[in-house]
């Protein structure tokens, strides 16, 4: 099943130069890129990509220090496409805590923090990037971060091999 999941570089990925390190692990993938922006958002908006749920989830300090991250310079906005692009784009990120995402993952590889260390020392985890979660979880952020005039359909050499 063809679908379109976000994608955050977050302001840490961008701080390193490591974006386009990132990007083309999903190109090479076959994943495609049919939407993206570079952004500087402000509390505001950070908080509505980061709902209310979150805060259910993981506590309001936290929802309150990663939208308080976001914030803290540009962030790279993506919607990328694929077959199952919400579970694969999820796999090649890597758990949500870099310390367990596994050698290969995008976290994995470039970042290494804890949630330990970060509650220790009051600060979000600087995990690189944000992917939805799920199909509901995409449609909303999308529609959060891109007007339809920003996404586009093209085909790449990919496209011969899944259509």
């Amino acid at each position: 099943m063809l679908e379109r999941t976000l994608v955050l570089l977050k302001p840490d990925a961008v701080q390193r130069a490591i974006m386009g390190r990132i990007l083309s692990r999903f190109e090479d993938a076959g994943l495609k890129v049919v939407g993206m922006k570079m952004v500087w958002v402000d509390k505001t908006f950070s908080l509505k990509h980061y709902r209310e749920e979150l805060a259910k989830r993981a506590g309001a300090h936290v929802r309150e220090l990663i939208a308080n991250f976001l914030t803290t310079g540009p962030v790279v906005a993506m919607v990328i496409e694929g077959v199952n692009a919400i579970e694969n784009v999820r796999k090649m990120v890597g758990a949500t805590e870099p310390k367990s995402a596994l050698p290969g993952t995008i976290r994995g590889d470039f970042s290494h923090m804890s949630y330990g260390y970060a509650d220790q020392k009051k600060l979000a985890v600087k995990n690189l990037v944000h992917a939805s979660s799920s199909k509901d979880d995409a449609e909303l952020e999308i529609k959060l971060w891109f007007s339809q005039k920003e996404l586009h359909s093209y085909k790449t050499v990919h496209d011969v091999h899944i259509l």
